[in-house]
């Protein structure tokens, strides 16, 4: 069952529950990575709003190096993004298993980095706490964008301002009061969307209860089952179409190597009473 869910999530065949669902998932990811990374290096790594004010505020105040630190986090962001758009185009043209696999591979590899870096830290914290957050900026830049794809831009998982915003949309249409029946455009909530909107802010912020209690309880070691769930969700469904292909070929193999054996045979026979027939018409004369 588990790994027909995977599948199911990031498989080549997509559907509009297994994008929610897969928003969901990542929406708890982002949760506790974020949460996790601002108990790491005190700074929100998702909230790009946040990196060009302070980029603005600290260019007028003359910290040309923090400028600079802004700069970097906010083009890592991009990096991310970008990064995530070349291996879902590339999974596309070579016709993978699945367009998501590999941009979920890459996070759970760079996520299990982080781990790595956060426990040298409190040693090196002047040389790899600016790597640190170089590098969660690009993790959360590489699954926004993963999310972006696969719903079209409807939906977000690494910040909530735009869900917020939209949940308070729907919700101004669910409590608006069509007082004149006789009027054809009624305001109508979407109930489905309040549902979807309300789930990922619900996953996110769970996350990052998780992400802060993981961080509190086990260190930077918190991070291991969140890039395994990362990784399993990445690498079954494509173990599962590769399994699926090979038992293909092989039944087709086999088939064809019956159908063959199936026309020999019917040759053979069919040469034998072609000639069987052929001296049985031979006419004998009898003196």
């Amino acid at each position: 069952m588990p790994a027909r869910y995977a599948r199911f999530l990031i498989g080549r065949q997509r559907s509009t529950a297994a994008n929610r669902q897969l928003g969901l998932v990542l929406a708890f990811v982002a949760g506790a990575i974020n949460a996790g990374g601002f108990l790491a290096v005190q700074q929100y790594t998702s909230h790009v709003t946040g990196m060009v004010s302070n980029v603005a505020d600290q260019l007028v105040l003359g910290h040309l190096d923090l400028v600079v630190d802004g700069v970097v986090a906010v083009l890592a962001f991009v990096c991310g993004a970008m990064t995530c758009a070349l291996l879902i185009n590339f999974a596309r043209r070579k016709d993978l298993s699945s367009e998501y696999a590999l941009p979920l591979l890459l996070e759970a590899a760079l996520i299990l980095c982080f781990g790595l870096l956060g426990a040298r830290l409190a040693h090196f914290e002047t040389l790899l706490v600016p790597f640190t957050v170089v590098l969660l900026c690009f993790i959360m830049g590489l699954q926004n964008a993963i999310v972006t794809k696969l719903s079209n831009a409807v939906i977000r998982t690494t910040h909530m301002t735009g869900i917020v915003t939209d949940l308070g949309i729907e919700l101004g249409k669910l409590l608006y009061w069509n007082r004149d029946p006789a009027i054809a455009l009624r305001v109508r909530a979407d109930r489905e969307r309040l549902k979807v909107l309300g789930g990922l802010l619900g996953c996110f912020l769970v996350g990052g209860i998780t992400g802060a209690l993981g961080f509190k309880l086990a260190g930077y070691a918190f991070t291991v089952p969140i890039a395994l769930l990362l990784s399993v969700m990445a690498l079954v469904p494509p173990t599962m179409a590769s399994a699926s292909r090979a038992a293909e070929i092989r039944s087709g193999l086999f088939f064809k190597a019956t159908a063959t054996a199936v026309s020999g045979l019917e040759g053979r026979f069919g040469k034998a009473g072609g000639a069987s027939r052929a001296s049985g018409s031979v006419p004998t004369s009898c003196t």
